[in-house]
């Protein structure tokens, strides 16, 4: 069986359209059908080289995504063919695979337990979740990365709660995810920071109840006009050190609370006044928002189908898999929220 896929062939370079061989399915994987992939910040830095030294080219890309389940190998027992699913880079129950090696006119083309930016993908059984009833199955592509990431963020890790303020540096797709959760946890003000006019105006729409462009002032003066003495809460979603030092400094003494999501680029470093951590304030990381995907996919799930926020809106309007490049442009240049990549269109 061969398929078609968008991959990395030289970091810097624009993806290249390939016709994958499929190799045998080892125990554990499963073979399903891409219906819409999307992408984050992580595909941008991998492409661009932003990651450093890549030895695994040429590689598959993508890591959320939602389909259908085709073939499962042996010792798979979570799914079987014709299962709606959605596909994660957060690992859940259920055989660890590992990656696949797929063949490419005599060129071998590695991949991890989970890619999406291609027609049909041999994935790891703990990489698939299935597809909650009521989703779309587009809308549903957030639960693979955004939504656990963003969301996790703000409840499981911040734990935030009625009358908490909250301030989330970087509006895109993550950052518009935790804005909701925020507003689903009910908190008061919740301030949304991005440097891009488009993505402020989005996270009007999801959640903020104030939006500050920090090109244009003193961003820490700026909230703490609207919060004075600092807010409860931070989320740092840009992956700029200095938007890490920014969101620990927004908080307020004796109980202020930061998390970073964003990914640094490689050979940044991080640099703090360490009297922040004597005022009593604390800076956290997390991994994919601490997020269990049977546990909090179905509870994330529910709150992107409550109707409260027009989340289809997140998402960008359709790119064809061969416009996979494009999309990643667009999404490093803060253009557009959330890419979709609908794979039937041709």
């Amino acid at each position: 069986m061969k398929t078609e896929a968008a991959i990395l062939v030289e970091l810097g370079k624009p993806l290249v359209m390939a016709e994958l061989e499929m190799p045998a399915m080892k125990p554990g994987q499963v073979l399903v059908e891409i219906a819409y992939s999307g992408a984050c910040g992580t595909q941008v830095n991998e492409a661009m080289g932003h990651k450093g030294e890549d030895k695994w080219l040429p590689h598959c890309l993508g890591h959320e995504a939602t389909g259908i389940v085709l073939e499962t190998a042996t010792g798979v027992t979570r799914f079987k063919a014709g299962d709606k699913v959605v596909l994660s880079w957060i690992k859940g129950p259920g055989y660890e695979a590992g990656g696949a090696v797929y063949g490419w006119d005599g060129r071998k083309v590695n991949a991890g337990a989970v890619t999406t930016f291609q027609r049909h993908a041999l994935v790891s059984e703990n990489r698939l979740t299935p597809l909650q009833p009521g989703l779309a199955m587009d809308t549903a592509i957030l639960l693979g990365c955004a939504a656990p990431t963003g969301m996790g963020a703000v409840l499981n890790v911040l734990k935030a709660g009625p009358g908490d303020s909250i301030a989330v540096f970087g509006t895109g797709g993550i950052g518009l995810n935790a804005l909701m959760a925020a507003s689903f946890s009910g908190a008061t003000t919740v301030i949304g920071v991005d440097p891009a006019s488009t993505r402020r105006d989005l996270a009007l729409r999801y959640g903020a109840t104030h939006v500050l462009d920090p090109n244009a002032a003193d961003i820490l003066a700026e909230i703490r006009k609207l919060v004075p003495g600092g807010v409860d809460l931070a989320v740092e979603a840009t992956g700029i050190p200095t938007v890490m030092e920014q969101a620990i400094n927004a908080t307020r003494v004796q109980g202020g609370r930061a998390v970073v999501i964003g990914n640094a680029r490689a050979g940044s470093r991080l640099t703090l006044d360490p009297s922040v951590f004597n005022q009593g304030k604390s800076l956290m990381g997390t991994w994919g928002g601490d997020s269990v995907p049977d546990r909090d996919y179905p509870r994330f799930g529910r709150l992107l189908a409550s109707g409260r926020f027009p989340v289809a809106g997140l998402l960008s309007a359709p790119y064809r898999l061969e416009d996979a490049d494009k999309a990643l442009k667009d999404l490093a240049a803060g253009t557009i929220g959330r890419p979709l990549i609908d794979m039937s269109l041709r």
